[in-house]
């Protein structure tokens, strides 16, 4: 069996990873192997990455290395989606497999269904219903696209039933859970961000903003850049590893020279994936505008507060560990004093979500 996986992103590249540990291990036990050639479409570009994945995972090195990170939605989706075909049409593989809602899975999904290749899309289903995010359509278009729809929640597959897909949906459990237990352990072993930013586990809160929908808002950004203000102190300070878009943003906006001088704020580059992971695992919450970020702060049982008006992980919030406060500073105030009872999200899995996903293959 011949796959061709298509990342293009830092996350998919960790839910990547765990698919491929997946795959080594059944070629080890298997007489019929998994053959597997990743193409990276170059969307998202992180120095941090390889070493990590490609040498301390033992995963494949990419096949094909695209340069299509640049342009608008349009224009990089349409280069991507160029590409691809060439390479698929040379490799005509299996099944191509994609993850979650950038513009390299609808790219991917797009030019393999046009060959009639049969595509799997990893976290199926998942559903904002805020149509102005790209994510969001990225991910419908790819649900209606994909032969095999492997889901992380019971809600997906609600979700996916409501539209009319019902073949081929599965509820596999959560890669990102896999990749956690794995991940988690070594971040312990590996990672000094602790000890350079001299923070004390519990002690610090943890902040990401990076969706346009806040940082192309000056409304909006304003709002939760006055709740950091007001809730960071020399002794309980709040982390922000800056995006570029957000530093521009900031910057355009005359912000960025207030928050420095603030006592009680790390500003600070983006980091690499071992120290965002223990970043998450020791913060005492968690503010954040990522899908990812949100999922991963339950994981590492750290309570988390999404400054969006919605999330796509609706169980994070009906368990107690998430908290949708959107941009306004009251409500972020409000969300960071509350404290709702927390329960264990069993549909996740129990890390074997990589393992189901090659079984259905």
């Amino acid at each position: 069996m011949k796959i061709v996986t298509i990342v293009g992103a830092r996350p998919q590249f960790v839910k990547a990873a765990m698919v491929s540990r997946a795959i080594l291990e059944y070629n080890k036990n298997n007489e019929r192997l998994i053959e597997e050639l990743l193409l990276h479409t170059g969307q998202h570009y992180d120095a941090n990455m390889s070493d990590i994945f490609f040498n301390s995972m033992s995963i494949p090195h990419p096949v094909w290395q695209l340069q299509c990170g640049n342009g608008t939605h349009g224009k990089m989706t349409g280069r991507m989606l160029i590409e691809i075909e060439k390479i698929l049409l040379d490799t005509r593989p299996d099944y191509v497999l994609v993850y979650g809602d950038t513009n390299s899975t609808l790219a991917g999904a797009l030019a393999a269904s046009k060959l009639h290749i049969p595509v799997v899309h990893v976290e199926a289903g998942l559903r904002s219903f805020n149509k102005q995010m790209p994510e969001e359509i990225n991910r419908i278009l790819t649900d209606h696209i994909a032969t095999l729809l492997c889901c992380p929640t019971f809600a997906a597959i609600k979700h996916l039933a409501n539209e009319g897909i019902q073949q081929g949906v599965h509820h596999v459990g959560d890669v990102m859970y896999d990749a956690a237990l794995i991940f988690g352990k070594l971040a312990d072993s590996s990672s000094q961000i602790m000890h350079q930013l001299n923070l004390n586990s519990r002690q610090f809160r943890l902040c990401t903003v990076h969706r346009a929908e806040n940082t192309d808002n000056r409304e909006r950004i304003m709002g939760i850049i006055s709740a950091i203000k007001e809730i960071s102190t020399s002794s309980f300070p709040t982390v922000l590893p800056l995006h570029p878009r957000t530093r521009n943003c900031l910057e355009k906006y005359g912000m960025i020279q207030s928050l420095e001088n603030r006592e009680g704020i790390h500003i600070i580059p983006p980091v690499s994936f071992l120290d965002m992971v223990m970043l998450e695992k020791h913060a005492a919450t968690i503010l954040t505008d990522s899908g990812g970020v949100q999922k991963e702060a339950y994981f590492h049982h750290t309570p988390c507060i999404t400054l969006r008006d919605e999330t796509e992980w609706v169980e994070t919030v009906e368990a107690g560990w998430n908290q949708i406060a959107g941009s306004e500073k009251e409500s972020i105030l409000h969300c960071l004093e509350n404290q709702p009872e927390q329960k264990e999200i069993q549909e996740y899995g129990i890390g074997n979500a990589s393992k189901n996903i090659i079984d259905l293959l």
